[in-house]
């Protein structure tokens, strides 16, 4: 696949360097942030080959492209952006794909509309997520590997002596070990920090000789409040930082601004910010363990269930930092096996518009698009089959929501995030269940697509 061509595709069609406010990706999304909205043609990228699906909103531009081709595509895209001259043209357009035309300028107006729709809470909220997108990798190489030596424990025990075993032991913790620092690290570098400041500050709250020291007859704990209190030290740490570049002499900001957000930042965080955060992450943990116990299979049922759009719409990344916290207090996430059966219940509906359609282009999409469905990748099936055709979509959802309600009912974890579908099996503290609970989804998933019907579409209008 020519990941050169494609981003320089999408740059066309997005108005040019003049037009692009910033770039960023995610583990299946390239996502834009553009000055003028209306200038993006969205027909067109769809119809570019690699591209699985558009999603434009008022804020943002989200072009899937599924794991690894993000990767690529995004680095040719840096390219050009940082080569790219301040016109519209690509460097090597395509003639087939013209762009469109902008409407007037826009900017004022689409700064209105972003103004009105980005709420405090939503733009807080995309901002965390962003700070744990960038970890997902960890948490898959680590979750995966917890998984593979547990399986490997259960079928000889003493495998646990062997000192090769011991040091993949090890790796397999490392994200967990460091996740502190690296929340940190990120966090302050998205609020516009020093990274290292931010890192420093996690190292603090987390330090071991925090437990040798009594302060006013209360020992210190390390690392009292988890994941939200490092968040909520290192935004600080980067406030105060921006605030403290303003008021102190340039000749001694080199000096005084670092020493004085370790010292004030420090002294906030294990005074006020730590009981703060033990408090909200404790009731982070209760409240997800609360619900699945006592709404059981209900619980599973709604959460499945309703996955498949907000994944559709983008949004499915404000669950990161829930999971990463569930992860860093229990070692495992709950919600993250229940929210996997959605991408499930999509492969049984797409297999019901398989068997159903006679559109021979639809039988193939299907077929190239459900190898990745299976391995936890369901953008292709939800732009390409499903959602098109709006029924399966609905099949697909209620799928989901049989799966979630299985998993629901044995409470089943899984040690990684960023990871869906076959392969999160690994990660799962009960494999028979999540299994039960797939093939659950993929059935619920085909009755009830078979049973609601679709529309099939004729072959030449392919």
């Amino acid at each position: 696949m020519d990941y050169k061509a494609i981003a320089e595709k999408i740059y066309l069609q997005v108005g040019g360097k003049e037009n692009i406010a910033d770039t960023t990706h995610c583990m299946t999304r390239l996502r834009l942030k553009l000055n003028a909205y209306d200038r993006v043609d969205t027909e067109a990228i769809r119809k570019i080959p690699g591209v699985m699906g558009v999603n434009l909103s008022d804020t943002e531009l989200q072009v899937i492209l599924g794991p690894g081709r993000v990767d690529n595509v995004y680095n040719e895209f840096a390219a050009i952006m940082s080569t790219g001259s301040n016109d519209t043209a690509s460097p090597n357009p395509d003639p087939s794909i013209s762009r469109k035309p902008a409407i007037g300028d826009g900017k004022e107006l689409h700064a209105q509309i972003r103004a009105k729709n980005a709420t405090p809470l939503k733009l807080l909220t995309k901002r965390i997520a962003s700070i744990f997108i960038p970890m997902i990798p960890g948490f898959i190489a680590c979750g995966l590997l917890t998984g593979i030596l547990g399986i490997s424990f259960k079928i000889n025990p003493e495998l646990t002596s062997w000192p090769i075993i011991q040091l993949l032991t090890v790796m397999s913790n490392a994200i967990f070990f460091g996740l502190n620092i690296l929340v940190g690290h990120n966090a302050a570098k998205e609020f516009g920090g020093s990274p290292t400041m931010g890192a420093i500050l996690a190292i603090v709250l987390c330090h071991p000789n925090l437990a040798n020291i009594n302060l006013m007859g209360t020992n210190l704990v390390p690392g009292r409040g988890g994941i939200i209190a490092v968040l909520m030290v290192a935004i600080l740490g980067a406030y105060l930082e921006k605030y403290l570049k303003k008021v102190i002499p340039e000749m001694f900001s080199l000096f005084l601004t670092p020493l004085m957000v370790l010292l004030i930042g420090g002294l906030t965080a294990i005074f006020l910010l730590q009981p703060m955060g033990q408090v909200i992450a404790e009731f982070i943990g209760s409240a997800a363990t609360a619900a699945i116990q006592h709404g059981g299979m209900f619980t599973g049922f709604v959460l499945g269930g309703i996955w498949l759009p907000l994944v559709m719409l983008g949004v499915h990344q404000t669950m990161t930092p829930i999971h990463a916290q569930l992860l860093s207090e229990y070692g495992v996430t709950i919600l993250l096996p229940i929210l996997a059966m959605a991408g499930a219940g999509q492969i049984g509906a797409s297999l019901a518009v398989y068997v159903k359609t006679k559109n021979k282009f639809l039988k193939k999409t299907i077929l190239s698009a459900l190898p990745v469905g299976i391995m936890g990748v369901g953008e292709p099936l939800i732009y390409g089959v499903t959602l098109p055709l709006g029924k399966p979509f609905i099949g697909a959802c209620i799928g989901g929501a049989f799966g979630g309600a299985v998993q629901a009912a044995f409470v089943v974890g899984a040690s990684a995030m960023g990871i869906s579908g076959l392969p999160l099996a690994a990660t799962t503290n009960n494999i028979p269940v999540y299994l039960m609970g797939l093939i659950t989804a993929y059935i619920a998933g085909f009755i009830a697509t078979w049973v609601i019907g679709f529309d099939d579409p004729e072959e030449e209008e392919q």
